[in-house]
């Protein structure tokens, strides 16, 4: 029998954690036998908790001990009970690369150890909470297969081995390859030769970039591999035979910039409108020619530009295609068409309508969302045009004229908050080009038809409604703007009309809003909401049954609204917390002049009735609704001199 001293597995640690500490060159004495000790006392009887715990401490953090001993202390470390998350955690966290972790024989180790206890871990779900510690693991040649069968048990996926595990990482790193490679292609001096496998994958036949029959003494595009090659020899390049390539060779493009050929705009043209001809005729498969227009759609994004070959290519594309595959990649290439006369463009706008709509909202949505991309694009490329005064810009106008018969007609068959936020994003992107003294020298204003106006403004979501109220604040901004000598040009006769319309709108809206007097018609410009007189008679009748108290005029006020009733009383709800101590009543809602005027006298909040409505504009503006703030501000002459001051 062993002696008590030789039992004291304890105290073995101790010494080793002694020796681990101090270079072996200095040590007084041998630490062999106290490995050997401790080693068979962990075969006999295992290690305790705590024991174990010391002896994981020992062999994942670097010190001196050799890797002789370390090995042979893991060979031996037979847990006596339960392995616990923390033991687990700190073998896992002693894995991988670095100067301070053990050396991969170990680490191995290590991972034979988990193998071994799986079954005795007090949770085996730990091990599934680390699964993406180990999986990146995996390039680790030296500890792959140990990985592998930890991985497998985990995973219980019998397909976990190592020789799949490295034909994964030869894909990983090819992929890897291919995408520094195609960084370098986009970097745009050299040729793509990476597109080939692409266009495989595409099913696509578009050829990539090789030039046969080269001089001796000329350069072709595969030999350049430099911003400084392209410009040494820009004027020596050959043509290559494919010039079709330029759709997704960004060299190519390049050159074809530089030196533009009409003989290679032909060529191209020739080979897309083929194309085209052999999918009309049946010679070719549809799918095809739809995978290649993504290609033609990376060239576009790539370039920002549709050139006039491609337009002319989409005109012919829109007769055979069936509005429905790849639509938004079609509408996203269209939407860098190039601002052109309307005459000019229409045709194309007509084949895109005919392919698209289906008599349901759904394309009548997603073709107003082009719309309104195509508007954006055309106004960041006239804020950056130098040459304004060749730009045709009657072409915006009519433009936004075409879809305003749209977006009425969306509100009539889509009457959705979903729809009206689509139709709002037009004409935000509207409101946008109007901020710009400089386009509003060149561009009519044009504004929303009167009946979209009210349908919207009528909708049952107040952002919806907000949103729109900002819109007009930014039109009536724009009409300012083109009315005070920072625009150097007349009212147009078509905007002269369109201005009373406009300030229709405002004086309604705040009818409705502001002043108590909804579907009024006495003021100068006020439309009623085009509301018909019988309509609005019957309509006060109803509210009188309803409610005597309340008439139609105000019934759409801050107070009344059914869209701000809340956030208004919400808003007084907010004062009366902050001074809840000093009152002696609170507002029952909804407010009205009279109502705060009582209240006070019962002891409850002293508020007049100005600072209630522009203390519920603050309200609005501050939940995300300043929309209705801004109109209010920019139109109501006395909150103008409020804010002034």
């Amino acid at each position: 029998m062993p002696s008590p001293e030789d039992d004291d597995l304890g105290g073995l640690i101790g010494d080793l954690e002694a020796a681990s500490k101090v270079p072996a060159k200095r040590r007084q004495t041998n630490i062999k036998s106290t490995v050997e000790k401790a080693t068979a006392l962990l075969y006999d009887r295992g290690a305790l908790p705590d024991e174990l715990a010391r002896l994981v401490d020992l062999l994942t953090v670097r010190n001196h001990l050799d890797q002789a001993s370390l090995g042979a202390i893991v060979r031996n470390l037979y847990p006596s009970g339960k392995v616990s998350d923390e033991v687990v955690l700190r073998f896992i966290g002693a894995l991988g690369h670095g100067q301070l972790k053990p050396s991969f024989p170990l680490q191995a180790l290590f991972l034979r150890w988990l193998v071994m206890v799986y079954h005795l871990l007090e949770n085996p779900a730990v091990l599934s909470q680390v699964y993406s510690v180990l999986f990146n693991l995996l390039d680790t040649a030296a500890i792959r297969p140990q990985l592998c069968h930890l991985l497998a048990l985990v995973t219980r996926r019998k397909h976990v081995r190592p020789f799949r595990i490295q034909g994964i990482l030869d894909e990983i790193q090819q992929r890897r390859s291919e995408y520094r490679d195609d960084q370098g292609v986009r970097n745009g001096f050299a040729v793509n030769h990476a597109i080939d496998q692409k266009l495989k994958t595409a099913r696509s036949s578009l050829p990539i970039v090789r030039t046969l029959h080269a001089q001796e003494s000329s350069v072709t595009l595969e030999e350049i591999d430099s911003a400084e090659a392209f410009a040494r020899n820009l004027e020596k390049i050959e043509l290559p035979s494919q010039l079709v390539a330029v759709l997704a060779d960004p060299l190519l493009q390049k050159f074809l910039f530089l030196r533009p050929n009409a003989e290679a705009s032909s060529r191209i043209s020739n080979w897309l409108m083929a194309c085209l001809g052999d999918v009309a005729s049946g010679d070719a498969d549809s799918e095809i020619f739809l995978d290649m227009v993504e290609v033609i759609h990376d060239y576009v994004v790539a370039t920002k530009t549709l050139p006039p070959i491609l337009l002319t290519f989409f005109a012919q594309f829109l007769r055979i295609w069936n509005g429905s595959e790849k639509r938004d990649i079609v509408f996203e290439c269209l939407s860098f068409a190039p601002l052109a006369e309307f005459e000019e463009l229409y045709k194309t706008l007509q084949g895109l309508e005919h392919a698209v709509l289906d008599n349901t909202p759904n394309s009548q949505v997603s073709l107003l969302k082009f719309y309104t991309s195509l508007l954006r694009r055309w106004t960041i490329v006239m804020e950056a045009a130098n040459g304004v005064d060749t730009l045709p810009w009657a072409t915006i106008p009519r433009l936004i004229d075409y879809v305003n018969q749209l977006a009425l007609t969306l509100t009539q068959t889509s009457p959705t908050v979903g729809t009206q936020l689509v139709i709002l994003d037009f004409y935000g992107a509207s409101a946008v080009l109007y901020s710009s003294k400089k386009l509003l020298q060149h561009i009519e204003i044009t504004i929303p038809p009167p009946l979209l106006v009210y349908l919207v403004y009528f909708s049952p979501s107040l952002a919806v409604a907000s949103r729109l109220c900002g819109i007009l604040a930014s039109y009536k901004r724009a009409w300012e703007t083109v009315m005070s000598p920072a625009v150097a040009r007349q009212l147009t006769r078509r905007e002269r009309d369109q201005v009373n319309v406009f300030n229709g709108f405002l004086m309604d809206l705040c009818n409705c809003l502001w002043r108590g007097r909804a579907f009024s018609t006495t003021d100068v410009n006020a439309q009623g909401c085009r509301i018909p007189q019988p309509v609005q008679a019957t309509l006060e009748a109803y509210m009188r049954t309803a409610d005597p108290d309340l008439s139609l005029a105000t019934a759409f006020g801050l107070s009344h609204s059914p869209l701000l009733c809340l956030q208004s009383l919400s808003y007084i709800r907010q004062l009366e917390e902050d001074e809840m101590e000093d009152l002696r009543a609170r507002h029952a809602g909804p407010v009205t002049q009279v109502s705060l005027g009582r209240l006070a006298n019962r002891g409850g909040l002293a508020l007049s009735w100005q600072e209630y409505r522009s203390g519920v504009l603050e309200y609005l503006e501050a939940k995300g609704f300043g929309g209705i703030s801004d109109l209010m501000y920019n139109t109501m002459k006395n909150l103008m001199r409020a804010r002034r001051s």
